[in-house]
């Protein structure tokens, strides 16, 4: 039996309570999170941005968020994982909510648990309690990020005014399926009949095509219902409805950000009239958006990169920003994963961008052996001698090393997971920099 807990527990207590709660991390399905969604009588009257994706969901995210606030809306955002805090997951107008509202809606919650008789997951509760939140606080609208996948997703559990795919890449294989076929089938079943789907990538898998069909979705897609011109420092956005011009290129670096935020404008032309957004409004919140440990850049000399990336979609992402800012000095990475993701591929898409490999293991029942992150990145053909691949025991030792050793020509570049980013941001934000 779990001790109960009340509104005056802490947030850290409520958090290790739903953890141990549910035998499963992940338990796919959605009829038990949808038992207490009507236990709670949940039913969100307000319009609802839905977004999935294998990469790029957090940064559309982030632009819808911060233009429709700049638009004067008050909007919930719900985002996962977090990195440094829980609260992270669940703003209302651009701020993270505070402790005590969570404490509050998650003993709402568990009591409607308690009274269907079901267990839920930690994901499932924070999703409950996002919306929970959102109805409470009386937002205009909300954005809700899926967690893994889209059919089987707790978030799907909502009806969406819009959805959006930003693209289908191979991740969550245990969970998703082998191919992308497979993927595209979990991912496209967030399109809803007869409301606006928006793909953001041009490449689209036949299973979501399939799906589109099926359930007769208004379906957009990059490349020919929308897309972007970029001119040096402005770019265009263009669409068979509203087309708009000479914007501002957004604070999230990296060309395929035009391509994330295009799809997020593409979102807003279809509930234009539900949701008007001035030009004003746009141009502020693409160059106001950010999101930590997306191609963060913590300092400049020398270049201090932080990145989650991990995936081998996120990896070429992120070996083309690279590319496109390379120093003239050397590149030092602080890599880790987790043993669950395609290392190998991830590895092979940024061999060529980074000259030293500091690896250590991660903190979590999940991290892959520092011995396989060696053994992948010596597959890759990364030559071993000369100290090019060194061991930690911990990821902040590899980069507090790094830092040692990078001159201000250098850049130290930190990526392979949220816990690899989390890991050196708390160490930068409790420690003075070396």
């Amino acid at each position: 039996m779990h001790a109960s807990k009340t509104a005056e527990d802490t947030l850290a207590d409520w958090l290790i309570y739903l953890e141990s709660l549910h035998p499963k991390t992940i338990e796919m399905g959605l009829q038990r999170v949808n038992q207490v969604r009507l236990a709670l009588d949940l039913k969100p009257q307000f319009p609802i941005f839905m977004v999935g994706g294998t990469n790029g969901k957090g940064s559309v995210c982030a632009m819808l968020e911060s233009i429709l606030w700049r638009a004067g809306y008050t909007v919930g955002c719900y985002t996962s994982p977090h990195l440094l805090r829980y609260n992270e997951r669940v703003r209302i107008n651009k701020k993270e909510v505070d402790d005590k509202r969570f404490s509050h809606v998650f003993e709402k919650i568990d009591a409607a648990r308690t009274r269907c008789q079901v267990s839920l997951t930690f994901f499932e509760f924070g999703t409950l309690a996002a919306v929970s939140l959102f109805a409470d606080a009386g937002v205009d609208v909300a954005i809700l990020e899926v967690g893994l996948g889209g059919r089987l997703d707790a978030v799907n559990i909502f009806e969406p005014s819009c959805s959006i795919l930003t693209n289908v890449d191979l991740d969550h294989r245990e969970y998703l399926g082998d191919t992308r076929e497979q993927i595209g089938f979990e991912k496209a079943a967030i399109f809803r009949n007869h409301t606006p789907s928006i793909y953001g990538d041009a490449d689209v898998p036949e299973s979501v095509r399939t799906q589109v069909s099926t359930i007769g979705a208004h379906f957009f897609q990059f490349g020919k219902d929308f897309g972007f011109l970029k001119k040096n420092q402005q770019w265009d956005f263009w669409s068979s409805g509203v087309s708009r011009h000479s914007l501002p290129l957004p604070a999230l670096r990296g060309d395929r950000q035009l391509q994330n935020a295009s799809a997020c404008l593409a979102a807003l032309n279809v509930l234009n009239e539900t949701l008007p957004v001035s030009m004003n409004a746009i141009r502020q919140g693409l160059t106001e958006a950010v999101i930590p440990g997306r191609f963060q850049v913590f300092s400049t000399q020398p270049l201090i990169i932080l990145d989650v990336a991990h995936n081998p979609g996120a990896a070429g992402v992120l070996s083309e920003n690279l590319t496109a800012t390379k120093p003239s000095g050397k590149t030092f990475a602080v890599f880790s994963m987790l043993q669950d993701k395609d290392i190998s591929r991830v590895v092979d898409r940024l061999r060529n961008n980074i000259d030293y490999w500091l690896v250590s293991s991660l903190q979590t029942p999940r991290a892959a052996l520092v011995d396989t992150l060696v053994n992948e990145i010596r597959k890759a053909g990364v030559p071993m001698e000369n100290d090019t691949v060194r061991q930690f025991p911990d990821v902040v030792a590899a980069f507090v090393f790094a830092c040692e050793r990078a001159g201000k020509n250098d850049r130290i570049c930190i990526f392979g997971s949220f816990y690899t980013v989390s890991d050196v941001l708390l160490y930068l934000n409790t420690v003075s920099h070396p």
